[in-house]
């Protein structure tokens, strides 16, 4: 889709289609004058920071969803399972630490609420005690990562390495989807091993 330079804007495990071998090829059309709106959401849980901030929507958003869906498809569990913004970033303050102090000073006017003396107003902010008791649970990615490696088969470096480059706060130095794909998460040979 980024080669198309097509943002998808709302992925999530719904929105992923695994091809079944007993697929049929429909033959290629000739597509023209497509009209494509330009929609600017996506579903909470697997939504960027910059996003939330009000920093702009680009590729990298696409693939911060999919490092969330990555660790969701391997523990069964959402990542950052919230309803509301300020809840939402001090999640990912717990999971990945402090967010960038150049992110926080640029957020836009509808984020301005969630940052204050230069540092997100958590959890003074919350909502409520549930809201701080939600963060609170939740544990730094390498225990996250770890957590996850019960169901899968691959090396628990690996994975902490490409969900730190999925899940990186800055967009600009998130990794491309093409990075991803050449990980050595997905490209090692573990035949050798076992």
């Amino acid at each position: 889709m980024h080669d198309m330079h097509l943002i998808h804007t709302d992925l999530k495990p719904e929105n992923i289609l695994f091809i079944s071998p007993d697929y049929v090829k429909v033959p290629d059309y000739k597509l023209t004058n497509i009209k494509i709106t330009t929609i600017l959401f996506s579903t909470r849980h697997y939504r960027a920071p910059e996003v939330i901030l009000g920093l702009g929507w680009s590729y990298p958003c696409d693939i911060w969803s999919v490092g969330c869906i990555l660790v969701e498809l391997c523990s069964g569990e959402a990542l950052f399972q919230t309803h509301e913004n300020l809840e939402h970033l001090a999640m990912m303050e717990r999971v990945l630490g402090p967010i960038p102090h150049h992110m926080l000073k640029r957020v836009d006017q509808h984020a301005e609420k969630y940052v204050r003396r230069g540092r997100l107003d958590w959890p003074e902010g919350a909502t409520s005690r549930e809201s701080i008791k939600a963060v609170l649970k939740l544990h730094r990615l390498q225990v996250v990562a770890n957590l996850v490696m019960h169901h899968v088969d691959h090396s628990a470096g690996d994975l902490i390495d490409l969900l730190q480059g999925l899940l990186r706060y800055d967009p600009s130095l998130r990794i491309t989807a093409h990075q991803a794909l050449r990980h050595p998460f997905f490209t090692r040979d573990f035949h050798r091993r076992y």
